[in-house]
């Protein structure tokens, strides 16, 4: 398959261009050329700018595109008029583009959207539109929630493995037996493959199964063979403690937040039944912890997660209640 990756560099590209380079598709990638410039010198490289030339890409012959660096209608408007010709267009949206995710409710691809252009989501939402408007039954659209595994430039999932890896007491957020999720980019890459070569159109949740997040917790113990002991604090005690959801505490969320309680509760269903296939959660913590312990690694450790100083300062003030 003659495959066209727009951007493909960084991270979810980055397998996506691995993959399809190993099962023998000729692939080219449109990037900037800032980062990641030779990482793949099998591949044909061309160098574009999303908002401004994008005329590498005339008379040009592709099977199928994968758009992963997207994020505005403009972008997508362009990239569809340039692409018209080819047959199939896959690109990679996000959960952000729903309006809401009231506690408790499951949702599924028919929840309804973001209005305006102003924000993430908007913008992703938008750009939805566009390709749709472009491409009426020749386009597939993917929705992840958080994407995790080696090579994840944000450090928000790889902040656990590596936090329950270093041992001792360590703060865990809400109860137990919260449902959290995400997906590997290794197992997004592959799905994403299929479906531009079974040429599958449609939207799609692609999200992993629901655990809880003491799963989550165990299997990075397990992992690591650390002695890492859980002590768990509950969402209003950390909302006191004025922790930020999220960006403090990857993967907490309050249940009850009137917007976002239900953002991990998302349905899978039409993926699996896509297609869409999940490795062991063991295998995605052990590669993840194992890469982020590397030099190229070292730069992923989110600079907003809970500081060590700020964990023990939370955890003794526990401990003196």
């Amino acid at each position: 398959m003659k495959l066209l990756v727009l951007g493909g560099t960084v991270f979810l590209g980055r397998h996506v261009v691995a993959q399809a380079l190993a099962r023998g598709d000729q692939v080219t990638l449109l990037h900037r050329g800032r980062r990641g410039f030779g990482l793949f010198p099998e591949a044909r490289a061309l160098i574009g700018d999303r908002d401004g030339d994008l005329s590498a890409l005339e008379q040009q012959d592709f099977d199928a595109v994968i758009d992963c660096s997207g994020y505005t209608a403009a972008q997508l408007e362009r990239s569809a008029a340039m692409l018209s010709d080819v047959p199939q267009y896959l690109f990679v949206s996000s959960i952000s583009v729903g309006a809401a995710f009231p506690p408790g409710q499951a949702y599924d691809e028919d929840l309804p959207r973001l209005e305006g252009d102003e924000g993430y989501g908007q913008a992703k939402a938008r750009a939805e539109d566009a390709l749709l408007a472009a491409r009426p039954g020749r386009t597939t659209i993917v929705r992840p929630g958080l994407i995790v595994g080696p090579h994840d430039p944000t450090g928000r999932f790889t902040h656990w493995p590596l936090r329950v890896a270093r041992g001792g007491e360590v703060l865990a957020p809400g109860r137990p037996e919260r449902p959290v999720q995400f997906i590997d980019a290794r197992d997004l890459a592959d799905w994403c493959l299929r479906l531009v070569t079974d040429r599958v159109t449609g939207t799609f949740n692609a999200i992993g199964d629901t655990l809880p997040m003491d799963e989550l917790l165990s299997t990075c113990r397990e992992v690591s063979g650390s002695d890492a002991r859980f002590s768990w604090f509950d969402d209003r005690t950390l909302i006191d403690a004025k922790v930020e959801p999220w960006s403090e505490l990857p993967l907490w969320i309050p249940e009850d937040d009137p917007a976002f309680g239900g953002m991990l509760l998302g349905a899978n269903a039409r993926a699996r039944a896509a297609g869409l296939r999940l490795r062991p959660l063991a295998e995605t913590v052990r590669d993840t912890l194992a890469w982020a312990r590397t030099p190229d690694g070292g730069a992923a450790r989110s600079p907003h997660a809970l500081a060590p100083g700020r964990e023990a300062e939370l955890l003794a003030a526990a401990r003196a209640d």
